[in-house]
Parts: structure tokens; sequence; C-alpha cells
């Protein structure tokens, strides 16, 4: 089995005509399926492009949200939109509205949008605002730092509670696992313009409660293997979190989204 995997194409940026392009190359590579990490457009355009993707490729699409498809919306309104395309059509998986997914007799998928929880890093003493902060209605309404802080501390908790069911019931049938995220898990798996998130940055870039549920949950099946899929801070790269824990991080470059390398299901 073949999947195609795309992140973080900012299709809102990219036009229309790139974005069919993008759909005619998973054709052209005969990939069995898309996935998603996140980043397509914005809450006004988001249902658009996927009815766009999924029309060209006519193949399942399964995809998570990013911190951008949340823009201009409240986190509820975005998800109920993903959940009705879900119910909508049969060849669209938005991974906050399903169980384990099946790929292979060896191989499943699962996911969630995830969010930078605010635990690594500094947040306390970052200077980094976020557009997020300003344009994600939840976030917006945060009246000091410290509410901000557990807004994003309870997302990525419950990042953390949706995945860990599902990969333990995923664990228990199939040898490898494949996890769907935005946010890289791991400070070491959130480059950024080349290297690992500092201080300032790795607060908004990793999901804390994501990566320590990962490494608590592998650490207990030593025989099985996880390979996360993730973007958001596009810089790629790639890092073995434990001997059968992989993430791969994509990288992006805002106008010229493109497919990750194709990846080989067994």
């Amino acid at each position: 089995m073949k999947l195609a995997w795309l992140t973080d194409p900012h299709l809102n940026f990219a036009g229309i005509a790139k974005a069919q392009s993008l759909a005619q190359q998973v054709v052209k590579w005969d990939a069995d399926a898309l996935c998603i990490t996140g980043d397509i457009g914005e809450s006004h355009d988001l249902q658009g492009w996927l009815e766009l993707l999924v029309s060209i490729i006519r193949r399942p699409v399964y995809f998570v949200l990013g911190n951008h498809d949340f823009y201009h919306a409240t986190i509820a309104e975005v998800r109920a939109t993903a959940s009705a395309l879900t119910s909508r059509y049969a060849n669209l998986h938005w991974m906050g509205a399903e169980d384990v997914i099946s790929l292979t007799a060896h191989t499943a998928l699962i996911g969630h949008d995830g969010w930078g929880d605010g635990r690594e890093g500094d947040m306390h003493n970052s200077p980094v605002m976020l557009n997020d902060f300003v344009c994600i209605e939840d976030l917006k309404a945060c009246q000091d730092l410290f509410a901000l802080e557990e807004v994003l501390g309870r997302l990525g908790d419950e990042a953390a509670e949706y995945l860990e069911p599902r990969l333990r019931a995923a664990l228990e049938t199939h040898q490898h696992v494949y996890i769907l995220t935005h946010i890289p898990p791991f400070r070491e798996s959130a480059w950024y313009e080349g290297g690992i998130s500092d201080d300032n940055w790795s607060p908004y870039f990793v999901c804390q409660a994501v990566g320590r549920m990962l490494s608590r949950v592998m650490g207990e099946h030593p025989e099985r293997r996880a390979t996360v899929l993730c973007g958001h801070t596009h810089s790629g790269g790639h890092l073995w979190a434990a001997p059968n824990l992989d993430v791969r991080t994509g990288a992006a470059v805002y106008r010229k989204p493109a497919l990750q390398d194709p990846i080989i299901v067994m």
C-alpha cells in the first residue's frame, strides 16, 4: 500500500491551480490514500479545499486540523465542519471523528489535531506572539497569559486522551501504527529554521502531553512499532524517540506546497 503525505499546504496562499496539481500528483503516484497533517487552509475555506482534493483524488483522504484551519472561528465550529465532512463524503476522514482504521492486516492509522500545549520551553518569558492568539476565537478570549496557558494545556491533554485508547486498541491487533497529528510530540522533533526549537518557540511547537503518552504506551509494547507524521514548524526532520517510536516532521514552504516522499505501508 502506498500513502501520499501532505503537511501545511496553506492552500489559501497557494491557490486553486496548485491544489489541483497536488491532487493530480497523488493520482499520478497511484497512491492508495492521502494523509494531510494540518494547516489546509482557514476556517472559511477549509471545506472547499478538502472537497476539491477528494473530487480529483477519488480515494481516501485522512486529515487532521492545524492551528491555521481554526483561524476566524471557534475550535468547536471548525471541528463540527470537519465532522460533517466525514459524515457526508465516504472518502473524507477527519481523524478526530474516527477510531482505529486498518490500512493493512499489519498496519493501522489513528490521529488527532494536537496542539502546542505550552509545557515545553519557557512560555512565561517568551516574546513570541502567534497570530493564533488573535485569530482563533478560543485563544483570543484569554484575558492573560495564565488563561492562555490553561487553554493550551487542556487542548494538549485532550489530544493525548483521545489518542491513547485508540493507540492501545490498534497495538492489540496491528504490528505498526501510523499516527497523524499536526504538532510535533517531542521538542527534538520540533525543528524550526533548521534547528530544534528554542525555549521561546517550543511552548507553541510541541505537544508534550502527546509525547509523554506515546513514550509510556510504546514503552509497554516494545514488540510493536509506531510512526508519527506531523508538521506545523515548516522545518523537516526525523527523530527516533525510542527504538520503536519514529517521528517524522514534514517540511513546508508558504505558497509552494509539496507532497512528502511516498510512504510504503506493509
